[in-house]
């Protein structure tokens, strides 16, 4: 699988990361055998880039994540993680997470972006996974922190990356106005930017994606299926967009989108995951992968080559903006993201 470097940094990971909330037993208990057998099949179809955060099921990804990799050639691989909710001590325990993680609330998060609190946070992750160090620490939801994240955090982890202790830094959010001031204004050297570069939303134009450009950063996408509307062949009703049910008026244009890609021969998820990539400054898409069928699948939709008319369809009916770029500059978005040679 190709690799994209992140710019001036040292790090470069492949073009499809695995994502690990979900083996943090998102929405439903995955068996920690199903989690291990999901990395393995990620591992075997040649991803090397894994992302957790102390968030997913208080702990439970990352000493998953860090158990599954701990024996795989350290250089080989790229592993994220993120700061900002530290866990501590749940005083008030009723049995069960309330943050969407299927998991006992024997910890709690405690949100802390002050330098000691990145600091800690770093070396319990550590710990948790059994690792030797982070190649890439994200700010993760700094979104009521601003000042906090962007002042003592950012430069914490400045500190760090120039010291060779982390490979790139970063912030991770579902908006995307925030991400852009943190790459203008910060150390960052790039930004996880989650349901806003995608077939249905393509906002982050206005904002993440020029101060990319313009500061010579990176951007790492995830959430392309929008919370799973754009998950499947034949979007309805029902289906889930940034987590609620999805508007009749979005699940309506996403089966126009999948109708325009049938003509094409392909699929709406092959698609939903190929566009991003129609931005230079996007060197990864990462998708959650719960199961081996998961893990498999998504890289077989990465790999399928999709037209250049079916861009240029969409762009014509309406369905994705006119001023979607390509990589290299003309006005027409590319086809199979794998024709640009790696970096």
């Amino acid at each position: 699988m190709h690799h994209r470097k992140i710019h001036h940094t040292p790090v470069a990971v492949t073009e499809l990361g695995f994502g690990a909330s979900v083996i943090g037993n998102l929405y439903r208990v995955t068996a920690p055998q199903a989690a291990s057998a999901a990395i393995d099949a990620a591992w075997d179809a040649g991803v090397r880039y894994f992302d957790t955060a102390p968030h997913y099921g208080l702990g439970l990804s990352e000493r998953r994540l860090g158990a599954a990799l701990r024996e795989r050639p350290r250089d080989e691989y790229v592993v994220s993680s993120k700061v900002g909710r530290l866990l501590v001590p749940n005083e008030h325990p009723t049995g069960v997470d309330s943050d969407g993680f299927v998991v006992r609330d024997d910890l709690r998060r405690q949100w802390d972006f002050s330098r000691d609190g990145v600091l800690r946070s770093i070396e319990e992750t550590l710990e948790r996974t059994g690792l030797d160090r982070l190649d890439i620490v994200y700010l993760h939801d700094p979104d009521d922190h601003w000042a906090q994240a962007a002042d003592e955090a950012m430069s914490a982890l400045a500190e760090l990356r120039d010291q060779g202790v982390i490979g790139a830094i970063g912030a991770g959010m579902n908006q995307s106005a925030m991400l852009a001031r943190f790459l203008r204004e910060t150390a960052a050297d790039v930004v996880m930017l989650a349901g806003r570069y995608t077939l249905l939303d393509q906002s982050a134009l206005d904002d993440v994606l020029p101060a990319a450009q313009a500061h010579g950063k990176s951007v790492v996408a995830v959430g392309v299926f929008n919370s799973g509307l754009l998950s499947q062949d034949r979007p309805a009703e029902g289906m889930k967009y940034d987590y609620q049910d999805a508007p009749t008026d979005l699940v309506q244009r996403a089966l126009a989108i999948a109708e325009v890609c049938e003509r094409y021969d392909t699929t709406l998820p092959a698609a939903a995951i190929a566009f991003p990539f129609a931005h230079p400054a996007v060197v990864n898409v990462t998708l959650g992968m719960r199961s081996p069928e998961q893990v498999r699948r998504n890289v077989e939709l990465h790999a399928q080559r999709i037209p250049d008319g079916l861009w240029d369809e969409l762009r014509a009916q309406g369905l994705i903006r006119a001023d979607v770029p390509t990589a290299d500059g003309d006005d027409r978005p590319p086809g199979n993201p794998q024709s640009r040679s790696a970096e």
